[in-house]
């Protein structure tokens, strides 16, 4: 399973007003776990980056005066994405400046839908907390991700943010809390999630011998007296076997 977050920074909030993407971050999941592929480019966008959006990821004019144009990386970007699952926070705003990037490009270029799947995280989020805060900081707040190093909005680093969460979101409860309401709007809190390492050995599985199956045949056979009639365990048994 191939899974790519990513995120994106603009000169403004709306691509139909000529707005570009200056910044494009991906970073790769193999199987659920990071695999060390990214794409990281700062782009010039050939106009004005909004003084409101400065302040926001804190990218300048000057700053972006020699970076390469979207044309020139736009077939490197096809290529790393190209049937990957897309995880994005607030994917209509991304994908949407892509698109419009590919579409000063040309008719061939089509759509980002055409090379990937996309999921969005922020509607993911909304479903499991309603009536919360699902921003990325809130949700790193309630799955206790360090984002300490995001004083301003970075593509790469929101990516690799956006992962942990997404992990998180989608990896199971380890831990909840049934406190007080949290400042992000409350409710149950999942805690601690330990990234297990790539190489770690193969559990060993430990498999009944035929003594310990007959004394659990013996134990459901004192069952079935007890209650007058077959116990659950043998409907499970029969839905295992179907």
């Amino acid at each position: 399973m191939r899974q790519i977050v990513l995120d994106t920074e603009t000169t403004g909030l709306e691509p139909a007003e000529g707005h570009r993407i200056i910044e494009i971050g991906c970073y790769e999941l193999q199987n659920r776990r990071p695999s060390g592929r990214t794409f990281h480019h700062y782009l010039n966008p050939d106009r004005e980056v909004d003084a409101g959006a400065v302040e926001v990821h804190g990218i300048t004019n000057q700053f972006l005066a020699d970076k390469a144009r979207f044309h020139e990386l736009a077939q490197g970007f096809v290529d790393f994405i190209r049937d990957a699952e897309l995880i994005i926070h607030n994917a209509p705003f991304d994908v949407g400046f892509i698109n419009h990037e590919l579409s000063m490009l040309g008719e061939a270029w089509g759509r980002v839908e055409d090379y990937a799947r996309i999921t969005d995280t922020l509607a993911m989020a909304r479903d499991m907390h309603p009536g919360q805060r699902n921003s990325l900081d809130a949700l790193c707040r309630r799955y206790d991700v360090d984002n300490a190093q995001r004083e301003l909005h970075g593509a790469l680093l929101d990516a690799q943010i956006l992962a942990d969460v997404y992990l998180a979101m989608t990896g199971g409860q380890t831990a909840l809390s049934l406190g007080a309401d949290q400042a992000d709007g409350g409710g149950p809190v999942t805690r601690g999630i330990r990234r297990l390492p790539a190489d770690r050995p193969r559990l060993r599985v430990v498999r009944a011998d035929e003594s310990e199956r007959k004394r659990h045949a013996d134990w459901v056979a004192r069952l079935d007296e007890n209650a007058g009639g077959p116990c659950l365990w043998h409907r499970l048994t029969e839905v295992e076997s179907e």
